[in-house]
């Protein structure tokens, strides 16, 4: 390419973002600084709605206008289990939802026009038996939180309990005044537990009232007052985050009974042929006159409590809820089991579950918890996104952690690169045992990933770009199988686990295994080129910005083929050297040769890595810097995002980006890249990134930081922070975005704490954002618990409990001993960037070719 010619007018402002997701406007105040003040954000929350509380999302006004998101934010989850916020009453709902981790149902793919090795079988979540349903009567008048005369309305999730409440005080169209306090909560202590409670006094006179406490098979039927059927997630249009619609029975009824206050329900899934049993029990504790009323059938069952309510006696109803799944295990074996964990529970009692709730969060905080002093609305949202990490992972177990969690039917359910690269560092350092149940997870995967490289004419394994069940259920191979990167994201996740932990069981009965099979894979995918020198190259690939598919030489997906490469070469020499007999194990369950270990380190010694030399920047691929510009600034808004309303051949042919690609490379393998280097790069992508994914923000707010943009690292921080809270991206309906989540936890620790896990050693240059006058967080390295706290002057480490330790802040290496507080005072934090962050990309100059680079919005015809 000839010289550059640089875009004139085509970066930003500062901390300006280019999507609509992160445009969050400046609140500047002048008299309290100079006018070169960094702007802070603005809280986007209504806090007359949402009050502010560090340990609680708390709602006092009750809101039918966003009932999918509040029903999303709302949710309780334990990992396995997953309730969405829905009203007790049934109604009214946006999205009515229960799921269960990995149990789902498949269907066959039908491709326009098939060929060899596209995917078969696609799997989508089902929506379970759903038990939250509490209905309420008084005087046969129905509690309908849309329509009801409420004098008093609040709802409630404790991070701290992990307990939904919600409280109110009804005015029926008598005028008389009733509290109704409901609680939900799923056990992190109990993985197949929820618990329910409701307690109703009549304040104002007598009334009869009437509970119908019910369990609803809503996959296959209907909302009961709609008529509609919401939770089976239709399509709704070309929005590939949606869930697939099923237009057929998916539950096949195997059994029901009913008596004693407990109802027992038993399905089979059609197709996947998956079994599922949910059992609910029931105690009534009131001194008023009732009696009761007990049936099930194939769908439904239901519990009718009829009250003969007085003023001031309280009724308190509870409800204890028992899911279990299977692959499977008979329907039969599995209603015994839920009703074990409910006569278990019922011997416990609720208010001990509950204790053993809060024991589980206080151990979870003293490990996870970030601590943002004097910023409580900051601390509220942070509390939030680390509490759906819990919510998402906790006791996942035997399956793998969801983009959605458990919280909704986005993406069906699926299991992504998400997980590996934006929550495993959370797990790594707060909940190792969590991150090493997800890397056996991938592990249990490998017999399918062998299959699926032998289909793709490969050697070694090609773990499923998204999945549940191991196979590959991306139809659009493009965007999805050619994101061969998975496997270094596995392998990179595993690497950085073992370095943390010093896991080496793991590493030597499972995470060997999988290093060497993916290795294998790249050895075998790449080939070698020599021109001067011997490259090597990968071709035909698709890097993490799903805007540009299919290309040559993507730089994310060498340098982490790269770091593949060589670890799994280390860590095999390692193995031979240091434990011959358990090498030998290796080598002959894996038919490993020596000279394969030796073409890995080539392989990866050899890597090539594209360098523009006239612009000074790293091409995202091969031929990236050839393609059109697209102008984001002049794009309208309602055509965001992109992908919703142009064919992926227009995007094809841009230079525009769904998320960070090179920039997110910059962060993982920072290693690798100078200072410079990074600079220019984050300079020339940033300017075309739209934004589209919620993957994007948060690491743009690592390297925004490192680079020395703070005003934008800022900016892009609380777009990360409030995507689900203040619904940034117009689908928290379909469950809450887990990676972002875990993203939030990586700008704080890794973006603005400056922490590095390179090579096995911790470091830290810090960039604290200068309008906070403090950031903790905690880390476990090792057999170490370590609070780190950083301000403006200083970075202070304690050890919480473990041995001492050894960290590195900029080049002093620091010994960190037990029961004293190591301070390190810091004489600045990095350099601060104000104005433009760069030209951006190149326009106006002329390719080798002799065709002019321009920027331009392509012009759709209205549909």
């Amino acid at each position: 390419m000839e010289a550059a010619v640089r875009r004139p007018n085509g970066a930003p402002e500062a901390g300006r973002v280019n999507a609509d997701p992160w445009n969050f406007e400046p609140s500047t105040e002048p008299e309290q600084g100079p006018s070169d003040a960094p702007p802070q954000a603005e809280d986007p929350l209504d806090r007359t709605r949402f009050p502010i509380d560090e340990w609680r999302l708390v709602e006092t006004d009750y809101g039918p206008a966003d009932l999918g998101t509040t029903e999303t934010l709302f949710s309780v989850a334990n990992g396995y289990l997953g309730m969405r916020g829905n009203p007790e009453e049934g109604r009214d709902a946006h999205t009515h939802g229960t799921f269960v981790n990995g149990f789902h149902e498949t269907w066959q793919i039908r491709h326009a026009e098939d060929a060899h090795g596209f995917a078969r079988v696609g799997q989508t979540i089902v929506n379970v038996p759903d038990t939250k349903v509490m209905k309420v009567y008084v005087d046969d008048e129905p509690l309908n939180l849309a329509t009801a005369d409420l004098d008093e309305y609040e709802r409630s999730l404790d991070f701290k309990t992990g307990v939904l409440r919600r409280k109110v005080i009804w005015r029926t169209s008598a005028g008389k005044r009733v509290q109704i306090n409901t609680t939900r909560m799923v056990s992190f202590a109990q993985r197949h537990l929820a618990i329910m409670t409701m307690d109703i006094t009549m304040l104002d006179g007598d009334a009869p009232i009437v509970i119908s406490s019910q369990v609803l098979n809503r996959q296959d039927g209907h909302d009961e007052y709609s008529g509609v059927t919401r939770s089976t997630g239709a399509a709704g249009g070309n929005d590939p985050r949606k869930q697939e619609s099923l237009d057929r029975r998916v539950l096949d009824p195997v059994s029901q009974s009913a008596g004693d206050g407990r109802i027992t329900l038993g399905y089979r899934t059609h197709e996947s042929r998956m079994t599922l049993a949910v059992g609910v029990d029931h105690s009534m504790f009131t001194d008023n006159d009732y009696s009761e009323q007990i049936s099930a059938e194939p769908d439904s069952g239901k519990l009718v409590y009829r009250i003969n309510a007085r003023q001031g006696m309280p009724i308190h109803l509870e409800k204890l809820v028992a899911y279990h799944t299977s692959q499977s295990v008979p329907v039969r074996e599995l209603i015994d089991r839920c009703r074990r964990t409910l006569d278990r529970a019922r011997e416990q009692g609720v208010e001990s579950i509950h204790d053993d709730q809060r024991a589980w969060l206080n151990e979870f905080w003293r490990s996870a918890d970030v601590e943002l002093p004097k910023q409580p609305a900051l601390q509220q949202a942070v509390r939030w996104n680390l509490f759906q990490l819990a919510q998402a992972s906790a006791r996942a177990e035997a399956q793998g952690i969801a983009a959605k969690g458990v919280t909704g039917t986005g993406y069906s359910g699926h299991y992504f690169w998400d997980t590996e690269i934006y929550v495993l560092p959370f797990l790594t350092y707060a909940q190792p045992q969590a991150a090493r149940m997800a890397l056996r997870f991938r592990y249990a995967m490998l017999d399918a990933a062998r299959q699926r490289a032998e289909e793709m004419a490969q050697l070694g394994a090609l773990f499923p770009w998204r999945t549940i069940s191991g196979e590959e259920a991306s139809a659009y191979y493009a965007a999805g199988t050619a994101q061969y990167h998975i496997d270094a994201d596995i392998a990179y996740a595993l690497v950085k686990y073992v370095n943390a932990t010093g896991d080496l069981d793991f590493l030597l009965h499972e995470g060997v295994e999988i290093l060497v099979e993916t290795a294998r894979l790249w050895a075998d995918l790449g080939f070698w080129r020599t021109n001067g020198t011997s490259e090597f190259h990968i071709h035909s690939v698709t890097g993490p910005d799903e805007y540009t598919t299919v290309v040559n030489d993507n730089l994310f997906t060498n340098v982490m083929a790269r770091f593949n490469l060589a670890h799994a070469a280390e860590t095999v020499t390692e193995l031979k050297q240091l434990n011959p007999e358990a090498y030998a194990r290796v080598a002959k369950r894996l038919s490993l040769r020596d000279n394969e270990v030796e073409e890995w380190a080539r392989c990866a010694e050899g890597m090539y890595i594209p360098f523009d030399e006239s612009l000074g920047v790293h091409p995202q691929d091969m031929h990236f810097l050839e393609r059109e510009v697209w102008d984001l600034e002049h794009t309208p808004a309602e055509k965001r995002p992109l992908m919703l309303h142009y064919h992926p051949l227009v995007l094809y042919r841009f230079q525009v980006l769904k998320q960070a690609d090179v920039v997110l490379a910059l962060f993982l393998q920072g290693e690798h890249f100078t200072a410079e280097e990074k600079r220019a790069d984050f300079e020339y992508y940033d300017p075309i990134t739209t934004g589209d994914s919620t993957l994007s923000a948060v690491v743009q707010s690592i390297m925004a930081a490192e680079t020395g943009y703070h005003d934008l690292a800022l900016r892009y921080f609380y777009a990360g922070l409030f995507v689900d809270l203040d619904d940034r991206h117009g689908n928290t309906t379909d469950g809450v975005h887990v990676a972002s989540a875990g993203g939030v936890w990586s700008a704080l620790v890794y973006g603005f704490g400056g922490m590095r896990d390179t090579g096995g050693e911790l470091t830290f240059e810090p960039r604290l954002p200068e309008s906070w006058p403090e950031l903790r967080f905690r880390l476990r390295w090792r057999e170490t618990r370590l609070l780190v706290t950083l301000r403006r002057d200083e970075i202070r480490f304690e050890i919480l409990s473990g041995p001492a330790m050894q960290v590195r802040v900029g080049e002093q290496q620091v010994d960190i001993e037990p029961d004293e507080v190591c301070r390190v005072p810091l004489s600045g934090q990095g350099e601060r960037r104000r104005g433009e962050i760069g030209p951006g990309p190149l326009v106006g100059g002329r390719r080798q070719d002799g065709s002019l680079i321009t920027a331009s919005v392509p012009r759709p015809r209205d549909q």
